[in-house]
């Protein structure tokens, strides 16, 4: 992939890491709160915005990340699975993502009795702290992704050892070097 198209993909694969990030650090935030505010009208106002924010920022931050990030290394010489850190990246990625698709119906439940009039703060107590670790989880595995990203452990998968060795005139560092500069 030419630099003309390589480093807009890559700034939008950075964009949409960093804004999931950080909608994962607000849900947090929200999770935490409505677990343990005293107030009603707070607990139910985190719930409702858990409910907006988790459908309409974090579920599509996380897919464009997904596929901002399989078109970035397939246009690369990191490439999708020629080396452990990128397939363990992609891993919890695709990951992440199904394990956010499963709990979007819980945390709309939540938003949705939120919203009822019936509320109460002993309303389903067990999601509510189980929301709070969920986000928590969702952090760790984002923070581990990102440092993946910074850090680039040595190490090639058996598909990328053959294909280095179908194209020896690529230097193992070849790599290393094209991501600090930005040649290439």
């Amino acid at each position: 992939m030419p630099p003309r198209i390589r480093k807009p993909a890559l700034t939008a694969h950075v964009a949409t890491s960093v804004g999931w990030f950080g909608a994962v650090v607000v849900f947090l935030a929200l999770a935490v709160t409505g677990l343990t505010t005293k107030d009603a009208l707070t607990a139910r106002s985190a719930y409702i915005t858990m409910g907006v924010t988790g459908w309409y920022v974090i579920v599509p931050l996380c897919l464009a990340s997904l596929v901002t990030g399989v078109a970035s290394s397939l246009g690369t010489t990191w490439g999708l699975l020629r080396h452990y850190w990128v397939t363990v990246k992609l891993a919890i990625t695709v990951l992440a993502t199904g394990a956010l698709l499963l709990h979007m119906p819980p945390i709309s439940h939540i938003a949705n009795a939120a919203a009822a009039p019936t509320w109460s703060s002993d309303t389903l107590t067990g999601l509510r702290a189980q929301l709070v670790v969920q986000s928590a989880a969702a952090l760790v595995a984002l923070l581990l992704a990102t440092a993946l990203s910074m850090y680039k452990p040595q190490g090639r998968t058996r598909h990328g050892q053959r294909r280095q060795q179908r194209s020896p005139a690529v230097p193992a560092l070849a790599d290393r070097t094209r991501s600090f500069t930005g040649s290439g």
